[in-house]
């Protein structure tokens, strides 16, 4: 069973919009774990086997796609992208200008921002 953090991560990261993505940082940082950018790559790379999570919209902070363990060769995510819309700036870095998506923007998961007591 994955922790209270992973299933946060995993609930956000079911919430960002085909054709948009998201970082590692921003990701941790709207869960209140600010420097936790590593561990959010850590869920994400050991998700559930048979859960349904789009890791692939999940970048670094500058839009490179990092997420070999997961996925092997870059190209695999860069395909998952392209066929959702995301352009790119050059062969592994996604063009955030047009395609970020903040998760703290998102109002449907205010109740993933609270601090646990």
């Amino acid at each position: 069973m994955a922790s209270d953090f992973a299933e946060r991560v995993y609930e956000v990261v079911t919430r960002i919009p085909v054709g948009c993505v998201t970082t590692y940082g921003r990701i941790g940082r709207a869960l209140g774990a600010p420097r936790s950018a590593r561990m959010v790559g850590w869920m994400l790379n050991a998700i559930p086997e048979g859960r349904d999570i789009p890791a692939h919209r999940v970048v670094n902070r500058n839009g490179v796609l990092t997420g070999a363990p997961h996925f092997g060769h870059p190209d695999a995510m860069r395909e998952l992208l392209e066929e959702e819309g995301v352009t790119f700036v050059d062969e592994i870095t996604v063009d955030l200008s047009a395609h970020l998506w903040d998760p703290a923007d998102d109002p449907e998961l205010d109740h993933l921002f609270q601090m646990p007591d």
